[in-house]
């Protein structure tokens, strides 16, 4: 099997968790966190203290219950968490049926998509992804894009978000646009944000955006430096 990698817009989108042990908790706060409408929860035990924080969140709904078939009317994404076989199978069953995504966590054969490992810093996430073979080496490896990637990387995807709709603006065409951004990116703007050294930072954003946005150099390096 080979996976296509896909980022979903979960805005507008209700999802359903069954299972919030420890697996299913994770996946809970992630949906949450990724910005679904609803996140309904299903589970047949009361709530532990871990678990009523992550309930705490907004677009999160419990109910201590089974599930049933018509948890699954309107559903875009399904996670199950489980040590129930039998349901696991049932609920894969039916979100195919319904063209449903579905995720039964660590059984790959019952599901329409996997979930890589994350590695997140900012506004930037690295998924990685063994295609279901080895869990435990997309997580060694997520964690050493931990030790290799710093915060620095963080910084810099915070600068160009800033700085993208101030270039576009300028209408200078797509090509220079391209120019402008990849000559940042190749520059040594990450190690002046590593360093922190705001003088570097803006002798390098002077020497590469267009004369008219140099008085805002403060402005995109506001908090960065």
């Amino acid at each position: 099997m080979r996976y296509y990698p896909l980022y979903a817009d979960l805005s507008r989108k209700r999802c359903l968790v069954v299972g919030a042990g420890e697996v299913g908790r994770r996946k809970i706060g992630t949906l949450a966190a990724c910005g679904a409408s609803e996140v309904l929860v299903l589970e047949t035990r009361a709530p532990d203290a871990d678990l009523l924080d992550t309930l705490a969140l907004p677009s999160v709904i419990f109910e201590q219950r089974s599930f049933q078939d018509s948890d699954l009317d309107g559903r875009f994404l399904v996670i199950a968490s489980t040590s129930n076989e039998e349901l696991n199978w049932r609920i894969s069953r039916a979100c195919e049926e319904r063209g449903i995504l579905c995720n039964i966590v660590d059984q790959p054969e019952k599901c329409s998509f996997i979930v890589p490992a994350l590695f997140t810093q900012g506004d930037l996430t690295v998924a990685i992804s063994t295609g279901g073979g080895s869990p435990a080496l997309a997580r060694k490896i997520r964690k050493e894009l931990g030790e290799f990637l710093g915060s620095e990387y963080g910084s810099v995807l915070v600068l160009m978000s800033r700085l993208r709709p101030m270039v576009l603006e300028l209408g200078l065409g797509s090509p220079r646009n391209a120019a402008i951004f990849r000559g940042l990116v190749d520059s040594g703007l990450l190690d002046a944000l590593e360093r922190k050294d705001q003088a570097m930072a803006s002798d390098l954003l002077a020497g590469h955006i267009p004369g008219e946005l140099h008085a805002r150099i403060p402005e995109i390096l506001d908090g960065l430096c």
